[in-house]
């Protein structure tokens, strides 16, 4: 269904749909549910295509202190929180570190800064005054490599709000040591927002059943492959969709 979809590049999506500042909602859906979004959709949806690829692989570095601040302050809901990730474009080539920050409003504000590609995937001194500058207090506290996260991902932009909707597929989680593992019949469905209101996509989910959930790749991901952390905030995620049932262990 999605060869079905306009296509739109990428300098038109930015353009028309950057949202550094947007209100973000997060939805997992087993993947056999994901037609009957699409379907609903409209025909006015397009999706990105570079190179006539519409789908791209993503992997994505997250780095916290060696008192897991920013994995603590999103596990306890605090209202100021961030995240600091090395993002990695497998399919188009390119890397950025990026900051991202909670607003007391709810918002999420992203920073993001081209960062020299490499195998090392690790954070330099250029990476640390960035942060500094965001964070003022972080760029000068050493972070290490937590989490690892692999996934693909389709992107669409919605005309008619000016937002966007990611739908993530094939999503996997590591540590540092290697051990990890895999979603294989989840989907992972985000709609970006530039206002407070629900878009007429989160309207479609809630009609074909599903709610919005406290989900973010890097919570979850630490937390069920590190069951010594705090982790009440992702439960019910964890217990319905990282469960023993839908997961598979053999990461390599």
């Amino acid at each position: 269904m999605l060869d079905q979809l306009r296509p739109i590049g990428l300098a038109e999506l930015v353009e028309r749909a950057a949202l550094l500042t947007r209100r973000d909602r997060k939805y997992v859906l087993p993947a056999a549910d994901l037609p009957a979004l699409l379907h609903g959709l409209g025909p006015d949806v397009r999706i990105l295509q570079i190179e006539g690829r519409r789908e791209f692989g993503y992997r994505s570095d997250y780095f916290d202190t060696s008192t897991l601040d920013s994995y603590l302050a999103t596990a306890r809901g605090r209202r100021r929180r961030f995240k600091v990730r090395i993002r990695e474009y497998v399919d188009t080539g390119g890397h950025f570190l990026e900051v991202k920050t909670q607003q007391r409003r709810g918002d999420t504000v992203k920073y993001r800064f081209p960062y020299p590609d490499g195998g090392m995937h690790d954070l330099d001194a250029s990476a640390y005054a960035h942060i500094d500058a965001v964070l003022p207090g972080h760029g000068r506290r050493p972070m290490d490599r937590v989490l690892v996260t692999h996934y693909q991902r389709a992107t669409l932009f919605i005309p008619a709000s000016g937002g966007r909707v990611t739908i993530d597929t094939e999503l996997s989680f590591a540590l540092p040591d290697g051990s990890g593992v895999r979603m294989p019949d989840r989907a992972v469905v985000e709609t970006k927002s530039p206002g407070a209101s629900a878009s007429a996509v989160d309207r479609l989910l809630w009609s074909l059943g599903h709610r919005p959930c406290a989900l973010s790749k890097f919570g979850t991901g630490l937390a069920v492959l590190r069951p010594d952390l705090p982790a009440n905030r992702w439960h019910p995620v964890l217990s319905r969709h990282l469960s023993p049932m839908t997961i598979d262990r053999s990461y390599s």
